[in-house]
This record gives structure tokens, C-alpha cells and sequence, in this order.
């Protein structure tokens, strides 16, 4: 077997013993217990994913967020105290209900560094799912402006921003309820969360053998119509398997 080591060197192996040939046909042979660290440097390398959630951080992680090849945040992503570095990669937002009403009309969002330095925003509630499985607000509510599905008022404010917007499609939230075992009647009162979303959404398409999946600032507490045990559970049995790493 013969591989080529950036343009200059190629690594040959034969019958056990491995031979480096230099620029110039010059050779180098290696005994058969080093040919597995020859292996190892020329191997693709791995890139880096974070994902960093809401949580207070313990420690700081900003070289490894700015070192890392790709950066998820989430919602109102603070990084005011600068321990998780300022690269957003993707942003994913959860664009129903209050909190997205409240946002659309805060400067203060569109002005953080987060939605900034965003390159993509998702959106993780496809309207058929809002339309399905979201709780209506009440009349009153309706008669203050609120409503369930921002969804389209989020692209008309994003997209003026120059931001690149994505919907999660309706099957994967389907999926992600059924990987946290909730049935039809539950997902009438239950939500996965935003974190939880983003996560199986980047083990799905991240490629193991190219990505390591690294994840902080989880606490897996807050909102009462959130799984949290279940959305615990279900990452740590990720992080047993070596899928994702939780590092803070």
C-alpha cells in the first residue's frame, strides 16, 4: 500500500515494515510496532464541533470554541462573560410562541454577538408542527398580538439581517419526540428543547469518522413543558457511546 504525504513524502507498506520515501528517492524504513503511529499522522484529521448551550460555564472554553471548525449556539446565547468565545457558526432558535415575539422586537437580540456573528440561523418548529402540537394562546392573548407560529415573521426579519435561514423539517421533530418516548398525547403538552434539537440534529449530520461532537453548558433544567429527564438521559447514553463528549 502506497499513500502520498503532503506532495513530498509517501508512505509504503510492505509485508509489516514500512518505508518513507523522501523527495529526491531517498528511503526510510520503520519496524512493524511503529507503523501504527505512521498510520495515526496520516490519518484525516478530525475536525471539531462545539456546541454550548445556555448554561454558566465552569471554566474557560474560549480557545477551544474559537479553535473548533464549526461553533452551535442557541436562543439568547450570552456571551457577555467571554468564557465560551464569540464564534456562532449556527444559530438555532425556537420561533414560536412568547419568547420569539419578544425577540423579533428586541434590538438588543439582532444587536448581540451571537446573532452577529451567525453565519446560519435555524429554526427548529416547522409551522405544520406548531399547527399540529403547539398550544393556541388565549383570545385575550390573541387580542394583545400573541400567537404560536412566528415563523414567518422570522424570515421576513432575519432575511433582512442577510442571514441565511433554514427550517427543521417535520419529520426530524417527529423522530426526536420518539427518541425521547413520547407518544401523540404527550407531544400535546411536551416539547423537546432547543439544545436537545440541535444536538441529535448535528449527530445526524456530522459524520462520525470526520467530527468530534464536544458539548458544554447544558443543565438539562427550566422550562416545565420540557423533558429534561428523558433529553438527559438520552445525550449521556451519546457521551457513553463516544458520539458526543460533554466537557463542561
Amino acid at each position: 500500500m502506497s499513500l502520498l504525504l503532503r506532495g513530498e513524502l509517501s508512505l509504503s507498506i510492505y509485508s509489516g515494515n514500512a518505508f518513507v520515501i523522501l523527495s529526491g528517492g531517498r528511503t526510510g524504513g520503520f519496524p512493524p510496532p511503529y507503523i501504527h503511529l505512521l498510520k495515526a499522522v496520516i490519518a484525516p484529521m478530525t475536525q471539531t464541533l462545539l456546541i454550548v448551550g445556555n448554561g454558566a460555564l465552569s471554566r474557560d472554553l474560549s480557545a477551544i470554541a474559537e479553535d473548533a471548525q464549526y461553533v452551535i449556539r442557541f436562543n439568547d446565547a450570552r456571551l457577555d462573560d467571554g468564557r465560551s468565545g464569540t464564534r456562532c457558526d449556527l444559530l438555532i432558535l425556537a420561533n414560536a410562541n412568547k419568547p420569539m415575539q419578544r425577540r423579533l422586537t428586541d434590538p438588543d437580540f439582532f444587536g448581540s454577538p451571537a446573532f452577529s456573528n451567525a453565519r446560519e440561523i435555524m429554526l427548529v418548529y416547522h409551522p405544520e408542527i406548531i399547527r399540529r402540537y403547539h398550544w393556541r394562546s388565549s383570545l385575550l392573548s390573541r387580542l394583545k398580538g400573541r400567537r404560536a407560529d412566528w415563523t414567518m415573521q422570522t424570515i421576513q426579519v432575519i432575511g433582512k439581517a442577510g442571514k441565511e435561514i433554514r427550517i427543521m423539517p417535520p419529520q426530524f421533530y417527529l423522530d426526536s419526540c420518539q427518541e425521547l418516548g413520547l407518544d401523540e398525547k404527550a407531544m400535546h403538552s411536551v416539547v423537546p428543547s432547543t439544545g436537545f434539537l440541535g444536538i441529535r440534529y448535528a449527530i445526524d449530520r456530522f459524520p462520525a469518522q470526520e467530527w468530534r461532537i464536544r458539548l458544554c453548558g447544558f443543565t438539562w433544567e427550566g422550562w416545565k413543558r420540557h423533558a429534561w429527564d428523558g433529553e438527559r438521559a438520552w445525550v449521556q447514553a451519546q457521551a457513553e457511546a463516544g458520539r458526543v463528549e460533554i466537557i463542561c
